[in-house]
C-alpha cells in the first residue's frame, strides 16, 4: 500500500508544472518518496484553494475537511492511502507537523484575501504558504539547524514572491493582486490597468522595484548551500537558478506579464539542471 502510494506521489508531482525540479534524480531515493508527498500535501490543498468556480464557503468547507483529515492522519485514522503515506512521512522523517497546519492556515487566507496593504503582510502570507515547504524539505535531508532554516525562508520566500509576478495575468482572473497597494500608489499604478492589460512607464517601475527586491532574498537565500550535503545542494541550487530565470524572463519582456505569463522551457532546465551539478555553492 505505502509502496503505491508513494509511487502515486511521485507521479503527482512529476505532472505539475513549478519553476524548479520538485523531485530531483539527484536526490537520494528515499528523500525523494518523502517530498513527493509532501508536494502532493500542499498541491491538492492549493488545488482546493483554487477550484474553478467553487464559491468561497464551500472551498473554506472543503480546506476544512482536509484539515480534519490531517489531524486523523497525524493519529493514525486514514481517509485514503495518501493519508497513510504522509503519516508514514511525518513519523519517519520526525517532521514538525506545525508546518504543514501553517500551509493550509495559507490557502485559507487565499480564498478570503484578494489585496495586501503592505509588503509586511505579503512576507506574512510567504511565512506560511512556502517557507513551511523549504523547512520541511530540510527535515526530511536531515537538516535541523535554524540558520539553515533562515536561509531556506529567504529562498522560499523569493519563490513565492517570483510566482506572484509570474502569474499576474492569472491571479487578477481570480480578482487577485500580490503588489502592495501602498506601493501600486507610491508608483502611480492603478487597478485599472491589471485588467485593461495595457502596461505603462509607472507599472514598469514598480514591477522592476518588486524584482530588484525578489533578487536580494535569492542572494541572502544562496548562504544555505554551504550548510547543505551535496545531493541536497544541487536540488536547492536548481531551485534558486530556477527562480531566478523566471525573473530573468520578466525583464526579457519588458515587464508585460499582464499579456505573457512567462515559463521555462527545455533548454531552461538543461541548463539549469547543468549549473546545479557544478556544486561550488555559488
Amino acid at each position: 500500500m505505502l509502496t503505491e502510494s508513494y509511487k502515486n506521489a511521485e507521479g503527482f508531482a512529476k505532472s505539475h508544472y513549478e519553476n524548479f525540479p520538485v523531485i530531483s534524480l539527484t536526490l537520494p531515493k528515499e528523500a525523494r518518496k518523502h517530498i513527493a508527498v509532501i508536494y502532493q500535501f500542499a498541491r491538492q490543498a492549493d488545488d482546493i484553494t483554487d477550484e474553478g468556480e467553487v464559491n468561497s464557503e464551500s472551498r473554506t468547507e472543503s480546506l476544512e475537511l482536509y484539515e480534519s483529515q490531517l489531524a486523523d492522519c497525524s493519529s493514525g485514522k486514514f481517509a485514503n492511502d495518501f493519508w497513510a503515506a504522509l503519516y508514514n512521512t511525518i513519523n519517519d522523517c520526525k517532521l514538525n507537523k506545525q508546518y504543514l497546519y501553517d500551509l493550509l492556515s495559507a490557502f485559507k487566507q487565499d480564498i478570503h484575501t484578494k489585496r495586501y496593504s503592505h509588503y509586511e503582510n505579503l512576507l506574512d502570507y510567504c511565512r506560511r504558504s512556502a517557507n513551511p515547504v523549504g523547512r520541511l524539505v530540510l527535515e526530511v535531508c536531515g537538516v535541523r539547524n535554524e540558520e539553515a532554516f533562515l536561509y531556506s525562508d529567504s529562498i522560499c520566500t523569493a519563490l513565492q514572491l517570483t510566482n506572484f509576478y509570474q502569474d499576474v495575468s492569472v491571479d487578477i482572473q481570480k480578482g487577485r493582486i500580490y503588489i502592495p497597494q501602498i506601493e501600486m500608489t507610491k508608483f502611480g499604478v492603478e487597478e485599472k490597468i491589471f485588467e485593461e492589460k495595457q502596461i505603462n512607464a509607472n507599472f514598469k517601475s514598480l514591477l522592476k522595484y518588486q524584482i530588484d527586491r525578489t533578487r536580494l532574498l535569492f542572494v541572502e537565500g544562496r548562504k544555505l548551500l554551504p550548510l547543505l550535503p551535496k545531493p541536497l545542494l544541487v536540488q536547492i541550487k536548481m531551485t534558486i537558478l530556477g527562480g531566478e530565470k523566471i525573473l530573468d524572463k520578466i525583464v526579457e519582456l519588458d515587464y508585460n506579464v499582464l499579456a505573457q505569463r512567462p515559463k521555462l522551457n527545455k533548454f531552461d532546465y538543461i541548463r539549469i539542471f547543468t549549473k546545479g551539478l557544478l556544486t561550488d555553492a555559488k
